[in-house]
C-alpha cells in the first residue's frame, strides 16, 4: 500500500498591533490596571516594516532557514533583515488593513460593522492581494455611518475595532446571553477562520491543487467554535474550506491543546494510508486569545511587544508521489496516560520509544523539531528558551544511551536542533514551523530525515493532570533513493 507523504506546507503571519488590546491577558490587565496601561501598549507596538524585517519572521515563511538565525547578532529586533519581503517561499506576512478586509470576507452573519470612511481602504487592500484578486469582495460594502457604531459600543455589547489607534468599525455580539455568542469568543473564532483561509489559499497555490480535489479537511485551530449547548461542536475546518472553495471537502477539527498539528498529521496521514481519502489538508488558523501574552515581561525590556502576529498553518498530505517525504506511520509516538507527566517519560514516550521501534538511534535523525517558540518573546517574560531546554533533554536521552559523550551535548544541540523562530500562537509552534524547511531540504538532498515532536499541556483544562504529546519521523522517498 502506498505511503503517505507531506506534499505542501504553507505558512502565513498577519500584523495585527491593533488586536493586541484584546489578547486574553491584555484586555484583563488594561480593564484590572489601577493606571492607564493601554498607552504604554501601544508604544511598543512595532510597525508593519519592522515586523516583515524581523528575522524569526523570515524564517517562518520561508525566505531564511532557522540555522541563519545563529548567525545574526541578538537581540534580533534590533539587527532586522533590511532588504526583506513579505512574501516567502511558504506564504506571506500580511498588513493589518488586508486582514481587517479578509476578517469581513470571512463574516457571514454581518458581525462586522466597518466605519464608511475606512471601508474601501479595506476593501482596495484585500483587492491588491493577488489571492484574493479574483474574490467576489461584495461584503465589504460601503460602510455605516460613525454614530451607529457608537451606538452599538455603548449599548450593544459590541467591541470597538481599531487601525493605527482610530476606531474604523466594531464586531457585534451575536446573543444577549449566551456567552459563547459574545463579540469576544466570535472574533477570536473569526480571526482563527480568516486566518486559515489565508494559509490554506497559500497551501493550494504552492501545491497547484485545485480546492475541489481536496476530499478532508482536519483543523488544528485551538478556537472552539460553538453556542452554550454544544460548546466546541462547530467545524472551523469547513468554514475554512467553504472560504477557499474546497466543493468536494468534509473535515471536523483536531483539539489536542498545543500539540494539536502533530496529532492531525497523523489522522491525516492514516486516513490517506487506509486508503480512505486521497488529499487531506491540516490546516490551523491564528488564536487572538495568544496576542500580547507576555507584553509585561517585553515592556519591563524596554523592547517591543513580539505578540502582535496571528500565525497560519497548512500541510497537504496525500498518497506517493515518488518525491515528496513520506510519513512514517510506523514511526509515531504518543504519551500515554500511565506514562506520567515528568519531562523526561515524555520524551522518553515520544523520542526512544518510537525510535526504538524502527531501529534507528537517536544519533540517526538528523533534524529534530520540537515546540520551536521564538526565545526573545519567552526569555523576557521568564518562561525560559522552550527549544533549547528539549533539545538539551533530547541529548541527555543520547548521553543515557551512550551514542553521545556528555560534552557533546552543545554540539548535539548546535547540529540536531535549531534556534526558535516561532510566534508563541499555542498550536503554532508545535514542531511543525519547521515542517516546510524539511521538505525542501529532503527533497534537495541535503537531509535524510527529520523527528517533529510535540507536547501539550491537558492541565490547562481543569480535567486532568496529565500532560499530552504525539511524535513522528518524515524521510526521503524511497524512489528518490539511489
Amino acid at each position: 500500500m502506498l505511503e503517505p507523504v507531506i506534499k505542501s506546507c504553507a505558512y502565513s503571519l498577519i500584523h495585527t498591533p491593533s488586536f493586541v488590546r484584546y489578547g486574553s491577558k491584555p484586555i484583563r490587565e488594561i480593564a484590572n490596571s489601577p493606571d492607564p496601561l493601554l498607552p504604554i501598549i501601544e508604544k511598543h507596538l512595532r510597525t508593519f516594516e519592522e515586523a516583515v524585517k524581523y528575522p524569526p519572521n523570515q524564517v517562518f515563511i520561508g525566505n531564511i532557514t532557522p540555522d541563519v538565525l545563529n548567525d545574526i547578532e541578538q537581540p534580533w529586533y534590533e539587527h532586522l533583515i533590511k532588504e526583506a519581503s513579505r512574501y516567502g517561499n511558504f506564504g506571506e506576512i500580511m498588513p493589518e488593513e488586508e486582514f481587517l478586509g479578509l476578517l469581513k470576507l470571512a463574516d457571514e452573519f454581518d458581525l462586522i460593522w466597518f466605519d464608511r470612511e475606512f471601508a474601501p481602504l479595506f476593501k482596495q487592500k484585500l483587492t491588491d492581494n493577488p489571492l484574493w484578486e479574483l474574490t467576489d469582495l461584495s461584503k465589504i460594502d460601503a460602510g455605516v455611518a460613525t454614530a451607529r457604531i457608537s451606538e452599538k459600543v455603548a449599548d450593544h455589547g459590541s467591541l470597538p475595532l481599531y487601525h493605527q489607534r482610530q476606531v474604523v468599525g466594531c464586531f457585534h455580539r451575536h446573543h444577549e446571553e449566551d456567552d459563547t455568542l459574545k463579540a469576544q469568543v466570535l472574533m477570536e473564532n473569526l480571526m482563527a477562520k480568516a486566518s486559515g483561509a489565508l494559509v490554506l489559499k497559500h497551501l493550494l497555490k504552492k501545491a497547484q491543487v485545485n480546492p475541489g480535489e481536496i476530499d478532508f479537511i482536519l483543523s488544528c485551530s485551538e478556537e472552539a467554535v460553538g453556542d452554550r449547548y454544544n460548546r466546541g461542536g462547530g467545524s472551523l475546518s469547513k468554514a475554512i474550506g467553504e472560504m477557499c472553495g474546497c466543493v468536494n471537502a468534509t473535515g471536523c477539527d483536531i483539539k489536542a491543546f498545543c500539540a494539536g498539528p502533530n496529532y492531525a498529521i497523523v489522522n491525516a496521514a492514516g486516513l490517506v494510508k487506509s486508503g480512505i481519502f486521497k488529499k487531506v489538508v491540516v490546516v490551523g488558523g491564528g488564536c487572538l486569545a495568544k496576542l500580547g501574552m507576555k507584553f509585561k515581561g517585553h515592556i519591563s525590556n524596554n523592547m517591543p511587544i513580539l505578540e502582535d502576529m496571528l500565525g497560519g498553518i497548512a500541510f497537504l498530505i496525500m498518497q506517493d508521489d515518488g518525491e515528496s517525504p513520506i510519513i512514517r506511520l510506523d514511526s509515531v509516538g504518543k504519551h500515554d496516560i500511565g506514562t506520567g507527566s515528568a519531562q523526561q517519560k515524555i520524551m522518553e514516550s515520544l523520542v526512544l520509544k518510537p525510535l526504538n521501534r524502527i531501529g534507528k538511534k537517536i544519533t540517526e535523525v538528523e533534524k529534530f523539531a520540537t515546540e520551536m517558540h521564538n526565545p526573545e518573546i519567552t526569555l523576557p517574560a521568564g518562561s525560559g528558551n522552550v527549544p533549547l531546554t528539549n533539545y538539551k533533554m533530547i541529548g541527555a536521552l543520547a548521553v543515557l544511551r551512550k551514542e553521545i559523550d556528555r560534552s557533546e551535548i552543545d554540539q548535539f544541540v548546535l547540529r540536531r536542533g535549531m534556534p526558535g523562530f516561532s510566534p508563541t500562537q499555542g498550536h503554532i509552534p508545535a514542531a511543525v514551523p519547521y515542517m516546510g524547511h524539511a521538505v525542501d531540504a529532503i527533497k534537495k538532498g541535503k537531509m535524510t530525515n527529520t523527528m517533529f515532536v510535540s507536547k501539550g499541556s491537558l492541565f490547562l483544562g481543569r480535567m486532568s493532570q496529565l500532560s499530552d504529546g504525539m511524535s513522528f519521523l518524515i524521510e526521503k522517498n524511497p524512489a528518490q533513493i539511489k
